[in-house]
């Protein structure tokens, strides 16, 4: 392996951090982190027309929430920077001056209209689209009426013949014809560096080692790659991983439900539980484990192990990993986790005993499987958002349980000495005093003093309620006809 590993993760501020892009982030980190190389972050904004701070922003947060946090990039100044491709303008002109005076370019005068109609007629004709080199031979003359007419023109690469050979981490050797491709673009009419040209000058400037990006830009390599050879610039590594999928085998998108990172976060999926789906697709642990920790990943992770074939998106195992997670959080950070979810539902949190509330986190967490689902069960524990469900209503109206809850009423109201001290203990207390047993006596008083008909363990919620509230709640369920 090289030495002084170096990789990016170059995301294009249009839009929310998607979780394919995210997957690609984190193949990157921990790459980065196995080979104690450096993760760099840089913002590919040359899209100016779409590009937005704001997205900048929400593409920080989200890389920081899910725990990647690069060595170089925004608000981590590196030897290389700037790392926002808007601030390396001057950099991109200084080359492409160069390509042009080697004679390795030319300005392009073709307009959008005869480009697509050349387009057109060759996919008529069932060739490949490709530009046909018309301005290649133009006189130093005739470029100079074009511009002074007030025509902007763009730079185009002369790409020549030949093959273009690579060997892909993933793929293994590649083979592409330079044919195939066609003279392209690498600084447009408005002077700004095209993708493939600006990211050949930032990864060579950047010393980066590897590139890991979606297979999506399998056909940017051979461009890259004879940019690099015609700078004489040694090109990186490349690794392409194949792109996830939606259960109906399409790409991945909204139709298939959420996609932004945010989105997740904000349903209520853990970092750990997002990050551990997403390196499971598509890679397995030598070890046959499928719940892994981040450092332990690290410690197994290999690039060439990345599946060729396409990963597909089962959002039931990101849910079963997500409640995982959610079950081995301690109290503490279980809590933290939990409570903007109340503050959203209306409940004021700095007027409740904090040991009362982490005991009530502490036996919910069976029952969740995204943290946002704990507002389902506020109205157990929280007399404002308390109601009596449909089905638990249903119950209530039964006359057989309406009996048996007048015994557990006599049974609460004349006897002191039945406790709800001890978990264990008020159930047994119940059954016996009552002579009603298991469900019999469970469903009905669930019904009552939660208002539902499942949820967290009756044994371990009724202390928490307490015995007045009990008593309430049973008198209120025999009110409802």
């Amino acid at each position: 392996m090289t030495s002084n590993v170096r990789v990016r993760f170059a995301p294009a501020p249009t839009g929310l951090l998607h979780i394919g892009n995210a997957r690609t982030a984190l193949f990157n980190f921990l790459f980065a982190k196995r080979h104690q190389g450096t993760f760099v972050l840089r913002i590919e904004d040359t899209d100016l027309e779409r590009s937005t701070d704001a997205s900048i922003d929400r593409i920080i947060e989200d890389l920081k929430w899910l725990g990647m946090i690069w060595d170089e990039g925004p608000n981590q100044d590196g030897p290389e920077g700037p790392y926002r491709q808007s601030q390396r303008l001057s950099i991109y002109q200084e080359f492409a001056d160069r390509l042009f005076q080697e004679g390795k370019s030319y300005k392009c005068f073709c307009s959008e209209e005869r480009l697509e109609k050349l387009r057109k007629e060759q996919l008529s004709k069932g060739r490949m689209p490709r530009y046909d080199g018309r301005c290649r031979s133009l006189t130093q003359g005739e470029i100079a009426k074009m511009e002074s007419s007030g025509l902007h023109p763009v730079l185009r690469f002369h790409v020549g013949s030949g093959s273009i050979h690579f060997d892909d981490l993933i793929h293994g050797k590649m083979n592409f014809d330079s044919g195939g491709i066609g003279d392209f673009i690498i600084v447009r009419s408005d002077g700004m560096a095209s993708y493939n040209f600006a990211c050949v000058m930032d990864d060579h400037l950047m010393r980066i080692t590897h590139v890991i990006r979606g297979e999506d830009h399998l056909s940017n390599t051979p461009r890259q790659i004879l940019l690099y050879q015609a700078l004489a610039w040694e090109p990186p590594v490349f690794a392409h991983h194949p792109l996830i999928l939606g259960p109906d085998r399409s790409p991945l998108s909204k139709r298939h439900g959420a996609t932004a990172v945010s989105q997740y976060r904000d349903e209520g999926f853990l970092p750990e539980a997002l990050q551990n789906y997403l390196i499971l697709l598509g890679w397995s642990s030598p070890s046959g484990k499928e719940t892994l920790p981040l450092n332990k990943t690290v410690e197994e992770f290999s690039i060439q192990d990345i599946s060729r074939s396409a990963p597909i998106y089962n959002r039931k195992k990101l849910e079963w990993l997500n409640s995982y997670y959610i079950r081995e959080k301690e109290e503490g950070p279980l809590a933290e986790a939990l409570v903007p979810y109340l503050e959203k539902a209306g409940i004021q949190i700095d007027q409740i005993d904090r040991q009362w509330l982490n005991q009530i986190f502490g036996i919910l967490k069976e029952n969740l499987v995204v943290l946002s689902q704990v507002q389902e069960y506020l109205g157990i524990f929280f007399d404002e958002k308390f109601f009596f469900e449909e089905g638990a209503q249903t119950l209530l109206s039964d006359p057989k349980n309406r009996e048996t809850l007048r015994s557990v009423l006599k049974v609460l109201e004349d006897s002191q000495e039945t406790t709800l001290d001890e978990p264990s203990s008020l159930l047994p207390q119940l059954e016996k005093k009552t002579e009603c047993k298991g469900k019999d006596l469970y469903a009905p008083l669930r019904a009552a003093v939660t208002g539902k008909t499942k949820g967290p363990e009756l044994v371990k919620t009724l202390p928490l309620l307490g015995r007045e509230r009990i008593i309430r709640r049973i008198k209120m369920a025999l009110e409802i006809s």
